[in-house]
């Protein structure tokens, strides 16, 4: 049996994203140590059998001093424990953890790029001025590793035009997964008025979140009755928006907030279509779920969103940053409700054919040989 360390940004992702591989493995008789900045999740995780251990580590931010500091304590925690695996998700953990694990040798190390984050999201000065040292940094870390896995082509395709990583040390994952037993598809006729649209995401620009805004504010002019709804936490992040922002946009009217929660299927039960028009993902996993609960999905044709959705078949694309595309997409479900129950069945398939959880485990296991 393994000894298995995973680092991770914040506790909630080992809840959110990795709950079932980390049962899978404690099942399978695996010795699994949880690295995070928070503890939130720390109970649940010990409850499983998972030993649970707090790092200094700021996901957001550039300080060379304190990100030096986490390097150092990853690299003692490492040291410490000495692991068979170490395996690390989303960017900070990836860059700092591979280096980290340099320090032993036996460690095996391996890394999941869960998206490319905001340097490379956009082109101001702050992200022109750090794209280059990013770049080093993943090369780096990418040397020092057994292999690299991607939640969509596009991803891999980029890392590799940059000259940052070999193809035949790259696995490409259909995301993190969704578990179709929790997240079973709904039996409730969808296409009862009025119509209700939601998205669920972290409170941050890069969602698409002000293009969701805007199409709401056209929709609303025909369609005053249409329920379109926004769930998801605020963040601190560069591009994050403000909670007098959404109040404002509640006054307005334009939209209802449904705040922060810890399961988001009570709210998908009651909700028609689901909508995502972020600017770029690695495969969110906020459309798996819908997906596997039967609804239809209106995204953007970007990378790691356009993965999720056959075009006409569960959902429709949209083109990045174009509210008026997204109203338009929007409005076909409110003048053809019957497609919200064709699209969202299909939707349930692609989910149990491409994305069921248990498969994407097995991949992983199996590539670490565990």
């Amino acid at each position: 049996m393994a000894k298995i360390m995973f680092i991770v940004p914040y506790s909630k992702y080992y809840l959110n994203f990795s709950w079932d591989l980390i049962e899978s493995l404690v099942h399978d008789g695996h010795s699994v140590t949880a690295l995070a900045p928070d503890s939130v999740a720390e109970g649940t995780l010990s409850a499983v059998g998972v030993r649970f251990i707090q790092i200094p580590l700021k996901n957001t931010g550039l300080n060379p001093f304190y990100d030096i500091l986490s390097i150092f304590h990853l690299a003692r925690i490492i040291r410490n424990e000495l692991p068979d695996i170490v395996s690390c998700y989303s960017i900070k953990p990836v860059l700092y953890g591979a280096l980290a694990a340099r320090t032993i040798r036996t460690t095996r190390v391996f890394l999941t790029v869960t998206g490319l984050g905001y340097v490379f999201t956009g082109f101001t000065w702050k992200q022109r001025l750090l794209t280059p040292l990013v770049n080093t940094w993943y090369r780096l870390a990418f040397q020092h590793c057994e292999r690299v896995f991607f939640e969509n082509p596009d991803d891999l395709h980029l890392f590799n035009r940059l000259g940052l990583i070999q193809q035949d040390k790259t696995t490409i994952l259909n995301g993190s997964g969704v578990n179709l037993d929790k997240f079973a598809m709904n039996p409730k006729v969808r296409s009862k008025a009025p119509i209700t649209f939601i998205l669920v995401a972290r409170i941050i620009k890069d969602k698409g979140i002000y293009e969701y805004i805007e199409a709401a504010r056209i929709l609303k002019i025909k369609y005053p009755h249409v329920s379109i709804q926004l769930l998801g936490p605020f963040d601190h992040n560069p591009t994050s928006i403000s909670k007098a922002q959404v109040k404002e946009w509640m006054n307005e009217g334009v939209i209802r907030y449904l705040g922060e929660t810890t399961d988001v299927r009570p709210y998908l039960r009651s909700s028609n279509v689901f909508v995502l028009p972020s600017y770029r993902e690695g495969t969110p996993k906020s459309v798996l779920e819908a997906m596997a609960m039967g609804l239809p999905i209106v995204t953007t044709d970007t990378p790691g969103c356009r993965e999720t959705v056959i075009h006409g078949r569960n959902g429709l694309l949209v083109p990045v940053k174009s509210s008026k595309a997204l109203a338009d997409a929007m409005e076909q479900f409110i003048l053809n409700p019957y497609m919200i129950e064709i699209m969202g069945a299909c939707s349930r398939e692609i989910a149990e054919y491409k994305y069921d959880v248990f498969k994407v485990n097995a991949l992983i296991k199996s590539t670490m040989q565990i």
